[in-house]
Protein backbone atom coordinates (compact mmCIF):
# COMPACT_ATOMS: atom_id res chain seq x y z
CA UNK A 1 0.00 0.00 0.00
CA UNK A 2 1.79 3.30 -0.87
CA UNK A 3 1.24 6.15 1.38
CA UNK A 4 1.24 10.01 0.75
CA UNK A 5 3.51 12.22 2.17
CA UNK A 6 -0.09 13.44 4.11
CA UNK A 7 -0.81 10.12 5.12
CA UNK A 8 2.79 9.11 6.19
CA UNK A 9 2.92 12.50 8.68
CA UNK A 10 -0.55 11.94 10.39
CA UNK A 11 0.56 7.95 10.84
CA UNK A 12 3.74 9.17 12.12
CA UNK A 13 2.05 11.60 14.64
CA UNK A 14 -0.41 8.80 15.41
CA UNK A 15 2.50 6.64 16.54
CA UNK A 16 3.98 9.46 18.39
CA UNK A 17 0.98 10.16 19.98
CA UNK A 18 0.36 6.46 20.86
CA UNK A 19 3.67 5.92 22.37
CA UNK A 20 3.25 9.35 24.59
CA UNK A 21 0.03 8.04 25.54
CA UNK A 22 1.28 4.50 26.71
CA UNK A 23 4.00 6.30 28.76
CA UNK A 24 1.75 8.34 30.40
CA UNK A 25 -0.79 5.65 31.27
CA UNK A 26 1.85 3.48 32.86
CA UNK A 27 3.36 6.06 34.57
CA UNK A 28 -0.47 7.18 36.28
CA UNK A 29 -2.58 4.24 36.35
CA UNK A 30 -5.22 6.18 37.86
CA UNK A 31 -6.44 8.36 34.34
CA UNK A 32 -9.68 8.02 33.21
CA UNK A 33 -10.39 7.87 29.28
CA UNK A 34 -12.80 8.01 27.44
CA UNK A 35 -13.50 9.04 23.99
CA UNK A 36 -17.31 10.06 21.53
CA UNK A 37 -18.33 10.33 18.10
CA UNK A 38 -19.27 13.74 17.66
CA UNK A 39 -21.16 12.95 14.33
CA UNK A 40 -23.41 10.06 15.36
CA UNK A 41 -24.72 12.65 18.54
CA UNK A 42 -25.45 15.10 16.45
CA UNK A 43 -26.91 12.83 13.57
CA UNK A 44 -29.43 12.11 16.86
CA UNK A 45 -30.36 15.37 18.14
CA UNK A 46 -33.50 15.89 16.31
CA UNK A 47 -33.02 19.82 17.05
CA UNK A 48 -29.58 19.53 15.22
CA UNK A 49 -31.08 18.02 12.11
CA UNK A 50 -33.69 20.32 11.88
CA UNK A 51 -31.24 22.95 12.16
CA UNK A 52 -29.19 21.51 9.26
CA UNK A 53 -31.70 20.87 7.25
CA UNK A 54 -32.76 24.72 7.13
CA UNK A 55 -29.34 25.66 6.72
CA UNK A 56 -28.86 23.47 3.64
CA UNK A 57 -32.04 24.28 1.91
CA UNK A 58 -31.24 28.09 2.66
CA UNK A 59 -27.86 27.09 0.74
CA UNK A 60 -29.24 25.36 -1.96
CA UNK A 61 -31.35 27.99 -2.90
CA UNK A 62 -28.31 30.81 -2.83
CA UNK A 63 -26.35 28.41 -4.66
CA UNK A 64 -28.91 28.25 -7.12
CA UNK A 65 -29.74 31.46 -7.48
CA UNK A 66 -25.74 32.15 -8.28
CA UNK A 67 -25.53 29.56 -10.74
CA UNK A 68 -28.55 30.98 -12.70
CA UNK A 69 -26.57 34.16 -12.33
CA UNK A 70 -23.56 32.70 -13.83
CA UNK A 71 -24.99 30.69 -16.79
CA UNK A 72 -26.39 34.16 -17.56
CA UNK A 73 -23.28 35.79 -17.56
CA UNK A 74 -21.54 32.90 -20.28
CA UNK A 75 -24.58 33.69 -22.21
CA UNK A 76 -23.72 37.38 -22.52
CA UNK A 77 -20.59 36.69 -23.42
CA UNK A 78 -21.20 34.09 -25.89
CA UNK A 79 -23.93 36.31 -27.37
CA UNK A 80 -21.29 39.14 -28.01
CA UNK A 81 -18.62 36.92 -29.25
CA UNK A 82 -20.95 35.90 -31.92
CA UNK A 83 -22.49 39.17 -32.83
CA UNK A 84 -19.22 41.04 -32.13
CA UNK A 85 -18.27 41.69 -36.12
CA UNK A 86 -21.57 43.06 -36.88
CA UNK A 87 -22.10 45.74 -33.90
CA UNK A 88 -20.41 48.94 -33.78
CA UNK A 89 -18.09 49.98 -30.84
CA UNK A 90 -20.65 51.46 -28.73
CA UNK A 91 -23.04 49.00 -28.67
CA UNK A 92 -19.66 46.68 -28.03
CA UNK A 93 -18.81 48.75 -25.28
CA UNK A 94 -22.91 48.45 -24.23
CA UNK A 95 -22.68 44.54 -23.80
CA UNK A 96 -19.30 44.66 -22.29
CA UNK A 97 -20.88 47.16 -19.30
CA UNK A 98 -23.51 45.07 -18.94
CA UNK A 99 -21.50 41.62 -18.59
CA UNK A 100 -19.15 43.70 -15.94
CA UNK A 101 -21.73 44.68 -14.17
CA UNK A 102 -23.67 41.26 -14.16
CA UNK A 103 -19.78 40.13 -12.61
CA UNK A 104 -19.62 42.38 -10.17
CA UNK A 105 -23.32 41.70 -9.25
CA UNK A 106 -22.25 38.16 -8.57
CA UNK A 107 -19.40 38.40 -6.51
CA UNK A 108 -21.72 41.11 -4.77
CA UNK A 109 -23.70 38.26 -4.03
CA UNK A 110 -21.66 35.41 -3.15
CA UNK A 111 -20.00 37.31 -0.77
CA UNK A 112 -22.97 38.54 1.21
CA UNK A 113 -24.23 35.04 0.73
CA UNK A 114 -21.25 32.88 1.63
CA UNK A 115 -18.76 35.34 2.60
CA UNK A 116 -16.74 35.26 6.12
CA UNK A 117 -19.53 37.20 7.87
CA UNK A 118 -22.49 36.38 5.14
CA UNK A 119 -25.68 35.29 5.38
CA UNK A 120 -24.61 31.22 5.95
CA UNK A 121 -22.72 31.66 8.69
CA UNK A 122 -25.28 33.93 10.59
CA UNK A 123 -27.57 32.11 9.68
CA UNK A 124 -25.60 28.62 10.96
CA UNK A 125 -24.77 30.57 14.31
CA UNK A 126 -28.51 31.35 14.94
CA UNK A 127 -29.55 27.59 14.26
CA UNK A 128 -26.53 25.09 14.49
CA UNK A 129 -24.42 26.63 17.29
CA UNK A 130 -26.98 26.56 20.35
CA UNK A 131 -27.29 22.68 19.78
CA UNK A 132 -23.50 23.07 19.59
CA UNK A 133 -22.94 24.30 23.00
CA UNK A 134 -25.92 22.33 24.34
CA UNK A 135 -23.98 18.86 23.68
CA UNK A 136 -20.31 20.60 24.63
CA UNK A 137 -22.14 21.06 27.90
CA UNK A 138 -23.57 18.41 28.72
CA UNK A 139 -20.03 16.61 27.77
CA UNK A 140 -18.39 19.00 30.44
CA UNK A 141 -20.84 17.98 33.08
CA UNK A 142 -20.41 14.27 32.15
CA UNK A 143 -16.51 14.74 32.20
CA UNK A 144 -16.48 16.53 35.56
CA UNK A 145 -19.46 13.99 37.63
CA UNK A 146 -17.40 10.96 35.81
CA UNK A 147 -13.48 12.30 36.45
CA UNK A 148 -12.74 11.35 33.36
CA UNK A 149 -9.06 13.19 32.55
CA UNK A 150 -9.31 12.20 28.68
CA UNK A 151 -12.28 12.36 25.65
CA UNK A 152 -11.12 12.17 22.25
CA UNK A 153 -13.45 12.90 19.38
CA UNK A 154 -13.56 9.81 16.87
CA UNK A 155 -15.15 11.55 14.35
CA UNK A 156 -12.26 14.93 14.50
CA UNK A 157 -8.80 14.34 12.59
CA UNK A 158 -7.12 12.96 15.18
CA UNK A 159 -6.37 9.24 13.75
CA UNK A 160 -7.73 6.42 15.99
CA UNK A 161 -6.34 3.16 15.03
CA UNK A 162 -7.84 1.26 17.70
CA UNK A 163 -10.65 2.37 19.94
CA UNK A 164 -12.36 -0.64 22.69
CA UNK A 165 -16.27 0.19 22.62
CA UNK A 166 -16.32 0.42 26.67
CA UNK A 167 -14.97 3.79 26.64
CA UNK A 168 -16.77 4.78 24.06
CA UNK A 169 -19.42 7.79 26.23
CA UNK A 170 -21.76 8.82 23.05
CA UNK A 171 -24.84 7.00 24.34
CA UNK A 172 -24.06 8.42 27.48
CA UNK A 173 -23.79 12.04 26.14
CA UNK A 174 -27.02 11.21 24.11
CA UNK A 175 -29.23 10.36 27.09
CA UNK A 176 -28.19 13.55 28.95
CA UNK A 177 -29.80 15.53 26.24
CA UNK A 178 -32.76 13.83 26.10
CA UNK A 179 -33.35 13.85 29.73
CA UNK A 180 -32.34 17.71 29.77
CA UNK A 181 -34.53 18.86 26.69
CA UNK A 182 -37.90 16.97 28.83
CA UNK A 183 -37.29 18.90 32.00
CA UNK A 184 -37.12 21.66 29.92
CA UNK A 185 -40.16 20.86 28.36
CA UNK A 186 -41.71 20.01 31.77
CA UNK A 187 -40.73 23.09 33.24
CA UNK A 188 -41.75 25.05 30.37
CA UNK A 189 -45.26 23.80 30.43
CA UNK A 190 -45.69 23.75 34.31
CA UNK A 191 -44.38 27.69 33.64
CA UNK A 192 -47.34 27.91 31.23
CA UNK A 193 -50.23 26.23 33.48
CA UNK A 194 -49.26 28.31 36.83
CA UNK A 195 -48.57 31.64 35.71
CA UNK A 196 -51.13 34.17 34.76
CA UNK A 197 -51.46 36.00 31.37
CA UNK A 198 -49.67 39.00 31.61
CA UNK A 199 -50.85 42.32 29.41
CA UNK A 200 -48.12 43.78 27.74
CA UNK A 201 -47.02 47.24 29.32
CA UNK A 202 -47.45 50.45 27.11
CA UNK A 203 -43.49 50.53 26.93
CA UNK A 204 -43.11 46.77 25.91
CA UNK A 205 -46.06 47.77 23.29
CA UNK A 206 -43.57 50.62 22.03
CA UNK A 207 -40.80 48.16 21.58
CA UNK A 208 -42.43 45.29 19.70
CA UNK A 209 -43.72 48.64 17.35
CA UNK A 210 -40.58 50.01 16.93
CA UNK A 211 -39.13 46.51 16.50
CA UNK A 212 -41.82 45.76 13.86
CA UNK A 213 -41.77 49.43 12.06
CA UNK A 214 -37.30 49.04 11.82
CA UNK A 215 -37.76 45.42 10.09
CA UNK A 216 -40.65 46.96 7.55
CA UNK A 217 -38.70 49.93 7.00
CA UNK A 218 -35.33 47.63 6.34
CA UNK A 219 -37.20 45.28 4.15
CA UNK A 220 -38.80 48.55 2.23
CA UNK A 221 -35.30 49.95 1.92
CA UNK A 222 -33.99 46.17 0.13
CA UNK A 223 -36.73 46.15 -2.14
CA UNK A 224 -36.66 50.18 -3.42
CA UNK A 225 -32.75 49.17 -4.11
CA UNK A 226 -33.37 45.98 -5.90
CA UNK A 227 -36.45 47.70 -7.70
CA UNK A 228 -33.61 50.66 -8.33
CA UNK A 229 -31.42 48.17 -9.85
CA UNK A 230 -33.98 46.41 -12.19
CA UNK A 231 -35.11 49.51 -13.13
CA UNK A 232 -31.40 50.87 -14.51
CA UNK A 233 -31.00 46.82 -16.08
CA UNK A 234 -34.29 47.32 -17.71
CA UNK A 235 -33.36 50.85 -19.09
CA UNK A 236 -30.00 49.75 -19.86
CA UNK A 237 -31.20 46.66 -21.81
CA UNK A 238 -33.86 48.88 -24.17
CA UNK A 239 -31.17 51.30 -24.97
CA UNK A 240 -28.83 48.86 -26.35
CA UNK A 241 -32.23 46.83 -28.20
CA UNK A 242 -32.91 50.73 -29.78
CA UNK A 243 -29.34 50.82 -30.52
CA UNK A 244 -29.67 47.01 -32.48
CA UNK A 245 -32.72 48.33 -33.85
CA UNK A 246 -31.17 51.33 -35.71
CA UNK A 247 -28.46 49.51 -36.30
CA UNK A 248 -30.25 46.76 -38.46
CA UNK A 249 -32.20 49.00 -40.08
CA UNK A 250 -29.06 51.30 -41.37
CA UNK A 251 -27.82 47.83 -42.67
CA UNK A 252 -30.90 47.47 -44.44
CA UNK A 253 -31.20 50.31 -45.98
CA UNK A 254 -27.88 49.74 -47.43
CA UNK A 255 -28.04 45.90 -48.62
CA UNK A 256 -31.65 47.39 -49.84
CA UNK A 257 -29.77 49.71 -51.82
CA UNK A 258 -26.78 47.54 -53.43
CA UNK A 259 -29.62 45.33 -54.73
CA UNK A 260 -31.41 47.86 -56.52
CA UNK A 261 -28.38 49.44 -57.65
CA UNK A 262 -27.67 45.79 -59.11
CA UNK A 263 -30.78 45.17 -60.47
CA UNK A 264 -30.69 48.57 -62.27
CA UNK A 265 -27.52 47.32 -63.58
CA UNK A 266 -28.77 44.43 -64.82
CA UNK A 267 -31.59 45.97 -66.69
CA UNK A 268 -29.23 47.86 -68.95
Amino acid sequence: MIFSDKNRMKLKISFIFLIFFGVMVSAQKTQRIAFIDMEYILENVPEYLEAQNTLDSKVGKWRGELDKLARFIEKLKADLANERVILTNDLIQDKEYEITIKQEELRRLESLYFGPNGDMFLLRKQLVKPIQDQVYNSIQEIVIKRKYDFVFDKSSDLIMLYSNKKYDISELILNDIIRERKLKENKEKRAKKVAPKKELTEKQKKAIADREAAKKKKEEERQARMKKIEEARIKKSKEIEEKRRILKEKKDAVRKKKEQEKKEQDNN
